[in-house]
């Protein structure tokens, strides 16, 4: 008997039972599924097999591009196509609102069906970690607190290394944040309270000091492999690799520059 799947958007009511869904090693699904219900571009949705939810994904909405994320299915439900329903059934959405572009970091599991899909490899980032954080950190003077003097800079040099209009997701998130000005130019910015707390720099000396700053208290971190400078300080660190994950684009293709990433948002918006 054909079994009755029923996809519709998350409720405030379902965030208990996302519980079951929780994969081992990633961070707790649960504020995060919270805050995509509060954020208007963000549409989390459910699959549904007699009253119990077995799939889950988000499709996050940008001003000129979108991504797909957090797509996962309950471990006693797999290989039985929900995976696939959910990518579908989200790109359906995509399409009738008109985005050319749809990226996504894939995992293992999710690879097969993203590449079905239409998917194609763009980039890979590579997972560092260590025992500890770094000690003995001395603040650049040109690594100062954010001001909202430099919010339109912000705004142009993301822009100009990602290849996204990122405003609607970078301006809440500002306040306690760094950046790294010289000659009175801003040059680099790090935002702790975004996802995994993103770095990105115009050029190697600003990114390499925003870096130190974030793992003088964080002992792991995510880069595009295309950063390699980023990388190489993080190995005469002593940080090791522990493993990597592909970031997949489907439709119009965009310029951007990863080599100017020096620390990823998270698995949801690269």
């Amino acid at each position: 008997m054909k079994t009755n799947m029923i996809v519709e958007p998350i409720i405030e009511n379902d965030i208990h039972y996302l519980r079951e869904l929780q994969p081992d090693g990633w961070p707790d699904i649960i504020p995060i599924f919270e805050h995509y219900l509060n954020i208007p571009f963000c549409r989390p949705i459910k699959v549904v097999i007699e009253n119990k939810i077995v799939g889950i994904g988000t499709a996050i909405l940008l001003n000129n591009s979108a991504w797909l994320a957090h797509i996962i299915v309950n471990t006693e439900f797999r290989r039985k196509g929900i995976g696939s329903l959910i990518v579908h059934h989200l790109l359906g959405n995509f399409k009738k609102i008109g985005f050319e572009t749809i990226s996504l970091i894939a995992t293992d599991m999710g690879y097969p069906i993203y590449k079905k899909a239409g998917f194609k490899e763009q980039t890979e980032y590579v997972f560092f970690e260590r025992k500890e954080p770094l000690k003995d950190y001395y603040r650049s003077k040109n690594v100062v607190q954010y001001t909202n003097t430099n919010i339109e800079n912000i705004f142009f040099l993301d822009k100009i290394v990602t290849g996204e209009d990122r405003r609607v997701l970078l301006n809440d998130k500002l306040e306690n944040s760094y950046v790294y000005q010289e000659n009175g130019k801003l040059t680099g910015y790090y935002i702790p309270g975004l996802g995994e707390g993103l770095i990105i720099a115009d050029n190697v000396e600003a990114g390499i000091e925003l870096m130190k700053l974030r793992y003088s208290i964080i002992n792991k971190g995510v880069l595009p492999i295309d950063n390699i400078e980023g990388i190489k300080f993080l190995k005469e660190n002593g940080f090791l690799e522990i493993k990597r994950a592909k970031r997949m684009i489907l439709g119009k293709e965009f310029s951007w520059q990863p080599g100017k990433v020096f620390n990823r948002i998270g698995g949801n918006l690269g």
